[in-house]
């Protein structure tokens, strides 16, 4: 299976002063979702949660992989409802009782914390990158965040062992 990546071509130079352009490390996330098309297609999933999409291309992939064929169009219907907040906290309720997917690129380069603060308080670009402490800030706070339930499947197909 090949998916194309999502089209991106309508984002302006303008848009990447305020939106993280998708780069290498976006690619190898679409690569990993895809290799893994079978599982993710076999769990049957209903609910589908990104953390900072960004250019939404992580999402829109998403569902390209998720959603139905062409032949089934008219007998699925697959939504996608962005909602903008603050690291899932006012969803917190709904996520801690399950998610069937949450993906997350989080921010990983090294900062201190005194840029972390500043670039997530202005919601600022900087905030897609600047990852605290060893670049684990922000992926230690959703980790906090989340309850064990929530984490047990996900930390299996975690990347870092240090996670």
């Amino acid at each position: 299976m090949s998916l194309p990546t999502p089209y991106i071509g309508h984002l302006t130079e303008e848009d990447y002063e305020h939106v993280y352009e998708p780069a290498e490390d976006s690619f190898i996330l679409l690569d990993a979702l895809e290799a893994d098309a079978i599982p993710l297609r076999a769990s049957q999933p209903s609910l589908c949660v990104e953390i900072g999409s960004g250019s939404g291309v992580v999402s829109t992939f998403l569902m390209q992989l998720l959603g139905p064929d062409q032949s089934q169009r008219c007998s699925w219907q697959v939504t996608v409802d962005p909602v903008r907040c603050n690291l899932l906290k006012p969803l917190l309720p709904r996520v801690n009782r399950g998610v069937d997917i949450l993906v997350f690129n989080p921010p990983y380069v090294p900062t201190d914390s005194a840029e972390l603060e500043q670039t997530q308080a202005s919601a600022s670009l900087g905030g897609a990158w600047a990852g605290g402490s060893e670049g684990m800030g922000i992926t230690t706070t959703v980790i906090e965040l989340l309850s064990v339930s929530a984490l047990r499947s996900a930390l299996e197909w975690a990347v870092p062992d240090s996670i």
